[in-house]
């Protein structure tokens, strides 16, 4: 996710705010960015999940496990 996509995101949720509303192609447009956006964010957030370790009481390092997949 570019700075430009993100300033994109803001624009669009200002002007949603306004009077006039989006027009049809920039809600399409937002939610492209927004879904665009929670990838970026989820994919982010994987990858620094992925890289903790829990020290056991016993001194050893295990990764962290997913619950569900």
């Amino acid at each position: 996710m570019t700075d430009l996509q993100i300033a994109r995101i803001n624009e669009l949720a200002k002007k949603s705010r306004l009077p006039q509303g989006l027009t049809a192609d920039e809600k399409e447009e937002q939610a492209a960015l927004r879904k665009a956006y929670i990838a970026a964010m989820r994919g982010s957030l994987e990858n620094e999940l992925s890289r903790v370790r829990i020290v056991t009481r016993d001194g050893s390092v295990v990764p962290l496990e997913k619950k569900h997949e």
